[in-house]
């Protein structure tokens, strides 16, 4: 008797388990090779109407491209963003710190008319504008005698990216005392006994995906 009852718990049992299978089935679905790859659940949806809408592509890292006037930054905070973001190694501090050894060594090749120092840091317009400027002093038979006192003032006055360039301008507010003499020595210009306070502004470029870390200067001004 007891026996009996066992043999009818057990056909209830799988009476309910064949209903809960069925039941699981008509809710998640049987995959029989038709319906398509499984969807991936961190993968948004593939509607198209809908994923226009409602996701922000963010650009790959250096593709932004020239420029356009209404993409230019604000500001100069806004700018260096942009540069830290095509570069995660850049610092204002070591950028500033390399510039001035940069400004000094450009500063005494120029005046020494050491264009083979020059041409690796210069860009080649910037170099092509120095060395005619030597070859033009030379050919007059000039001689220019400049003294870097010091750089009382470092800092960054611009940045931004063009492409996968950035672009970072820095101001030199340094004293120096320049003198130009002619073929015989005589003066032509300036006073040695003169220290004169200089302002430059000198923009230094790099491309964000080389592995060469180094800047080239690629523009040189003055407010003087």
């Amino acid at each position: 008797m007891g026996g009996g009852f066992q043999f009818i718990d057990i056909i209830l049992f799988a009476l309910v388990a064949a209903f809960l299978i069925l039941r699981l089935r008509s809710v998640l679905g049987r995959r029989d090779g038709h319906q398509g790859p499984a969807q991936d659940p961190f993968r948004p949806a593939s509607n198209k109407d809908n994923a226009d809408k409602d996701v922000v592509r963010l650009p790959e890292r250096g593709e932004t491209g020239p420029l356009q006037p209404d993409q230019a930054p604000s500001s100069l905070q806004a700018g260096l963003t942009q540069v830290k973001i095509a570069d995660r190694n850049f610092d204002e501090k070591e950028f500033l710190s390399g510039a001035g050894v940069a400004f000094e060594m450009i500063l005494t090749a120029y005046v020494a008319g050491d264009v083979a120092t020059l041409k690796p840091l210069l860009s080649p317009e910037v170099y092509g504008n120095f060395s005619k400027s030597i070859a033009d002093r030379k050919a007059a038979g000039e001689v220019v005698e400049t003294t870097l006192v010091g750089v009382q003032e470092a800092e960054i006055e611009e940045a931004y990216m063009a492409g996968r360039m950035a672009h970072v301008t820095a101001r030199f507010v340094s004293e120096q005392v320049t003198v130009t003499r002619d073929a015989s020595g005589e003066i032509i210009e300036g006073d040695p006994d003169r220290v004169t306070t200089v302002t430059d502004l000198w923009t230094f470029a790099r491309d964000t995906r080389s592995a060469d870390p180094n800047w080239t200067l690629v523009a040189t001004g003055s407010t003087e």
